[in-house]
């Protein structure tokens, strides 16, 4: 049955502020060179908010249709794993979000780009595949989550598309620069699908769900989180060093303390379900990053 219990269940809020990351990093920059807008900040977000949601209950549901959802995983239980809602009834909810989500991709692109056609049509095309691949991650023969392409669509969409994509809805311009920041965000948002990876390892490996860790062992997809944590660090310094925006804008490198914490932890691991409770630690520092980038550029 379909309840507010069922459809949080699925939601994985705990994701949400991973997801406004790059709305908020892209929205910093436009600020900082006076294009800021309010309407266009707020309908970003919700919008981003909606492809987050749609992509967890398309998760739900795909990896449920697959199995891949059973007593083995170690993550929380989600809806139709724990016989809250069905099958079928997961799939209207996938299709009416779906719905939601266009909806506000186009309001938003409406009252960003209404006098920029070109832009206006390539932005349209960005949220059709976003809706796309929020779907087709774990949904369907060809789901892309199960080839080991997850950690690209995540680095595209949750990197490029959010933050040089919002900060392009403010500016109308492309800026080169505004890639450090987004590629950033968007290897951040990869170390924390790669932490659900690792914690999942073993059980994916048996569903056939060949994710990162599961083509290159366990021991290798730590090292390969250690770049995505580290790598990051230095394109956001880089980025204020190029843009000469030192003192208050530099304010980020707080967020960074916990993360330089999070890799002695995920160095010392040992029993892949230890990695579950670091997913909201990158993600929540991914938010903290943003938020101080942001008051930064207001002080």
């Amino acid at each position: 049955m379909i309840t507010f219990r069922s459809l949080y269940q699925s939601a994985r809020l705990r994701s949400l502020p991973l997801s406004m990351s790059g709305i908020i990093l892209g929205s910093a920059i436009a600020y900082s060179q006076g294009y800021f807008q309010w309407d266009i900040f707020l309908w970003a977000l919700l919008t981003t908010i909606l492809f987050q949601v749609l992509s967890d209950y398309a998760n739900d549901y795909g990896d449920a249709q697959k199995g891949t959802d059973n007593e083995r995983r170690l993550g929380p239980k989600r809806a139709i794993q724990s016989g809250t809602m069905t099958l079928t009834e997961m799939k209207k909810v996938v299709v009416i979000t779906a719905i939601l989500s266009a909806i506000s991709a186009l309001v938003l692109i409406g009252i960003s780009l209404k006098e920029q056609w070109i832009l206006a049509i390539i932005f349209t095309m960005l949220g059709g595949a976003a809706i796309f691949a929020a779907i087709r991650y774990t949904v369907g023969k060809s789901a892309y989550g199960y080839k080991g392409l997850g950690d690209l669509f995540v680095f595209i969409f949750f990197g490029w598309v959010s933050v040089l994509g919002s900060y392009m809805l403010y500016s109308k311009v492309l800026e080169p620069l505004v890639l450090l920041p987004a590629s950033a965000c968007g290897l951040l948002s990869m170390a924390v699908l790669n932490l659900n990876n690792m914690r999942d390892i073993e059980n994916d490996q048996q569903m056939g769900k060949y994710t990162i860790p599961v083509k290159i062992g366990f021991s290798l997809a730590k090292y390969y989180h250690y770049l995505l944590v580290i790598l990051p660090m230095f394109l956001m310094m880089l980025y204020t060093i190029l843009t000469f925006s030192f003192g208050y804008k530099a304010l980020y490198i707080i967020a960074f303390i916990p993360l330089v914490f999070h890799l002695f932890y995920v160095k010392g691991v040992k029993n892949p379900k230890d990695f579950d409770s670091q997913l909201k630690v990158v993600a929540l520092s991914t938010f903290l990053m943003s938020i101080l980038f942001f008051i930064g550029e207001l002080l």
